[in-house]
């Protein structure tokens, strides 16, 4: 299981929404082996007087949170990471210096799905890879 956020100035995230989504999730599917039809993504387009962003960033500054079950190996994540940098550069030409993305993992014992706890879901796909 995995929920992403993106958060950006929205001048620059609503143009390019579902095609980043489409990016980001083409990242998930290559590095953990999910499933092509689970895509939980929200975005969070931001005034300029609603989003502070470090010096050295341009208005393509682009904050991506996700939260997964934890279980993928340090290289698995490392690999979703370096994906996430390369297609978006390749696609929006968004540098590298624009994205910051962090991974936040929780046991499935912390999850809420389908009415049960996420240890009690079956899952038809792998989360350890």
């Amino acid at each position: 299981m995995s929920q992403i956020k993106i958060y950006g100035l929205a001048t620059h995230l609503n143009p390019i929404k579902a095609q980043l989504s489409d990016v980001i999730h083409s990242c998930v599917i290559d590095a953990l082996s999910y499933p092509t039809d689970k895509r939980a993504h929200r975005f969070f387009p931001l005034d300029a007087t609603d989003f502070y962003y470090p010096a050295g960033r341009t208005e393509q500054y682009t904050i991506i949170e996700i939260s997964m079950f934890e279980g993928r190996s340090v290289e698995a994540k490392k690999t979703l990471i370096r994906l996430l940098f390369e297609r978006i550069h390749q696609t929006f030409g968004i540098s590298s210096q624009d994205i910051e993305i962090t991974i936040f993992e929780t046991p499935k014992h912390n999850w809420g799905i389908r009415g049960q706890a996420g240890d009690e879901l079956r899952l038809n796909y792998k989360v350890e890879v």
